[in-house]
């Protein structure tokens, strides 16, 4: 594109037009420039000024041609068909490319050199520091669970940090850029800010030292409100309506408003958080809060909805906020819940009521901890059975809303996974060790700071059985399917899925391959965040290779098989087992889901005249009846496919068909 000096005819005009510049030799202008389009500018340093030949067409139909009016601009470069317009103090030291709109804003500008908030520490889980986690444009949830929660590693921690800051000061700049189809509208400072493309920026209060990755397939939107410091935002986030961010990573495709406030926070991929506060917390993805009453402070969580008045304490008066804690993958806590920090909760649970004690349930998967006077009662494994676990387990692949190219975080939604199997297996030694050492006549069982109904303990074993089953019989369909029904090939074909498996918050991987990672970071045969996440990427590619081996293994232990002489008859047997697992499971959510339809549902339908007569019509038309409710139709079909899956392995095993 050429560019060329005003001529004394051009800049004579542009004086006529209201225009001024500390030195009119240090502006360049584009050969098609119309200069009618420039007007009531002040131009300092070095600037630069494309063509103006399109308008846009705004909301509400009215169009505005491109141009400059009323702003002062210092050492900026204007791409082609921009609109800048009513700055009220003053742009300064920015790149604004192509197609780029710009109103009714106070100040924008790059002082000194910048890294636009990469590089920024971030304090998780411990407000005094200790697990800080160093954000950047390329942050993953499982590159920041290494650093935050492998402290012990401090080898580890020192090459993850210097990768790190190698990508910050390879962003670092004396330069700011609003890059191509970018909106800026009503918006008060921006300082130290990068724009990606077709970001759009609407009635922001202050953003300062901080990226917005914006794409033009999957866009971000800031709104009215808004305050970001030291910040990074990807592709596809809304952050809008006052919200206010200290210190903050968001993640892919999340939605952050209604005035929430948050400082010190990592969130990840398709989390939601409105009206409430977050400090200090490691929100993994589909991390949801919506209610005003609500903290989340010192925790990590991930699929994790939290209810009305959720609250947390990380310390004790005593040396600070020093304690943290975790709800594992899929918790959720009821409306006015408390858990006293440091505390552990498994994966899948719910938690109801004050909880003191410190409880550490972590291998007690799909649990119900309530609250009685005082004391914390588990109810091992009832979650399996409960429609919400599985709906939210449906809903959570349907809620990705990440543009399919270029996801940062790997997800696995998979409810029923050797990290939670491996936990329910020890779930359920436990409670059949409990049996044992206190009698199966005992009415309730001490487990840690809590306890155990005779019943519940009885329940869970069933639960935790049937889970099994129905995982090891899923595993081993598949891979019959997937071996044509060639028993000789039943072998796992690697060993790299033994041994325990780990949540990096949303990727499932065994924890040998994570281990190796680690070594081959530490000892530098890994050196970039790109083969990192490539090497992240390759685990879960693998997942379902990786599973069956270590499912091979617990199908051996759990029922007891000669690994090297496994029958037609085993097989034939755990098949029985699983279509009875899954048809039993099935059956327990299709009782829950009736609740939903019973009487007591139907209390407040039917307000006027004859309630008794009214509140079934009202119920059906608002609600539908049960037999044709979706979820109810789900189930019902399951049980016949998974039966007639079953019948159908059965049959050629048994009669040598394969």
């Amino acid at each position: 594109m050429a560019y060329r000096k005003l001529t004394d005819k051009e800049i004579e005009q542009l004086e006529n037009q209201g225009c001024t510049a500390q030195d009119w030799e240090r502006i360049s202008i584009n050969e098609k420039l119309q200069l009618k389009y420039v007007r009531e500018a002040h131009f300092s340093g070095e600037c630069t000024i494309g063509t103006f030949e399109k308008s846009f067409t705004l909301a509400g139909g009215i169009q505005k041609h491109s141009g400059v009016n009323h702003a002062t601009l210092h050492n900026v470069t204007i791409g082609d068909n921009c609109y800048i317009e009513n700055i009220k103090n003053y742009i300064a030291n920015y790149d604004i490319e192509n197609d780029c709109f710009i109103e009714n804003c106070d100040t924008i500008l790059v002082d000194g050199v910048t890294t636009f908030g990469n590089g920024t520490e971030v304090a998780v889980l411990n407000e005094t520091g200790g697990r800080e986690v160093t954000i950047h444009n390329k942050l993953t949830a499982h590159e920041a669970y290494m650093v935050a929660m492998y402290r012990h590693r401090s080898q580890l921690i020192s090459r993850l940090k210097e990768m790190a800051d190698e990508y910050a000061k390879s962003q670092a700049s004396d330069r700011g850029r609003i890059s191509e189809h970018s909106l800026i509208v009503d918006t008060g400072y921006i300082k130290n800010v990068y724009v990606g493309p077709y970001t759009k920026i609407e009635g922001a209060g202050r953003l300062k030292n901080g990226s917005i990755m914006s794409r033009e397939e999957s866009i971000v939107h800031i709104g009215y409100g808004v305050i970001a410091d030291d910040f990074i935002i990807q592709d596809g986030s809304t952050v809008e309506d006052c919200t206010t961010l200290t210190r903050c990573y968001v993640g892919q495709s999340c939605a952050m408003g209604h005035s929430y406030s948050a400082s010190d926070s990592l969130f990840f991929c398709n989390c939601q958080e409105e009206n409430g506060e977050a400090c200090a917390i490691f929100a993994g993805p589909f991390t949801v809060t919506h209610h005003k009453s609500t903290l989340l402070i010192a925790g990590m969580f991930s699929f994790m909805n939290a209810g009305s008045g959720s609250n947390q304490s990380n310390h004790m008066y005593k040396l600070g906020p020093i304690h943290q804690g975790a709800l594992e993958r899929g918790a959720k806590t009821s409306s006015d819940s408390y858990i006293l920090w440091p505390a552990r909760i498994g994966a899948f649970s719910l938690v109801m009521g004050r909880h003191t004690t410190n409880p550490d349930t972590s291998k007690m998967p799909f649990s119900y901890l309530i609250e009685k006077k005082g004391v914390t009662y588990i109810a091992p494994a009832v979650n399996l059975r409960s429609v919400g676990t599985i709906r939210d387990a449906q809903k959570w692949p349907k809620r990705d809303k990440r543009c399919p190219n270029g996801r940062l975080d790997m997800i696995n939604f998979n409810l029923l996974s050797p990290y939670t199997i491996d936990k329910m297996v020890r779930g359920l030694s436990i409670l059949q060790e409990l049996k044992k050492l206190s009698g199966a006549t005992s009415d309730t069982y001490a487990y840690q700071s809590a306890r155990i109904t005779s019943s519940s303990l009885n329940k869970g074993e069933v639960l935790y059985k049937m889970a099994i089953s129905k995982f090891l019989g899923n595993s081993l369909i598949s891979r019959l399917e997937n071996i044509n029904g060639n028993i000789d090939r039943l072998k796992p074909e690697t060993n790299d899925g033994a041994g325990d498996w780990l949540d990096l918050s949303g990727l499932i991987a065994p924890h040998a391959l994570v281990s190796k990672l680690m070594d081959d970071i530490e000892n530098k045969t890994i050196n970039s965040l790109e083969s990192i996440n490539a090497r992240l990427a390759a685990m879960h590619n693998a997942y379902y290779e990786l599973e069956w081996t270590w499912a091979y293994q617990l199908m051996v232990e759990y029922y007891h098989l000669d690994e090297e002489n496994i029958t037609k008859e085993d097989l034939i047997n755990i098949i029985r087992e699983w279509k009875k697992a899954v048809v039993g499971l099935d059956e327990m959510l299709y009782d829950d889901a009736r609740k939903e339809f019973s009487m007591t549902a139907r209390t407040g339908f039917g307000f006027d005249g004859q309630a008794s007569k009214t509140a079934k019509k009202d119920f059906e038309q608002v609600r539908g009846d049960f037999e044709s409710n979706t979820f109810v139709s789900a189930v019902k079909e399951h049980i016949q496919n998974k039966t007639e899956l079953a019948d159908r392995w059965l049959l050629k095993l048994s009669d040598n068909t394969l």
